[in-house]
């Protein structure tokens, strides 16, 4: 399947469960966000689980959820729920 002409990236979303909070996750994220030329932000979320949101490339879009699914060495990640996002512009990758 083919991308229509134009439309040079997409979004995903995560939501990541496990001890997330407290352990520096949306930072490890940020990094890996920023390594991979990718934009957006992680943010904690009321539940314990932390959001991230990310727009580039579908590989570089892969590689930052491999990461996600291992997640910082203080981290324990016990689930990753990928879904597909509307594209919104972010100048950078930030900690929301």
């Amino acid at each position: 399947m083919t991308k229509p002409a134009g439309k040079a990236n997409d979004a995903r979303r995560w939501l990541i469960r496990g001890r997330v909070q407290g352990v520096g996750y949306r930072y490890f994220a940020q990094r890996a966000a920023v390594e991979l030329g990718l934009t957006g932000y992680a943010r904690n979320l009321d539940d314990g689980r932390v959001e991230v949101y990310a727009v580039g490339p579908v590989a570089k879009l892969s590689e930052l959820a491999g990461m996600l699914h291992r997640g910082p060495r203080w981290g324990d990640v016990r689930g990753v729920e990928e879904q597909e996002a509307a594209v919104q512009e972010y100048g950078s990758f930030r900690i929301a």
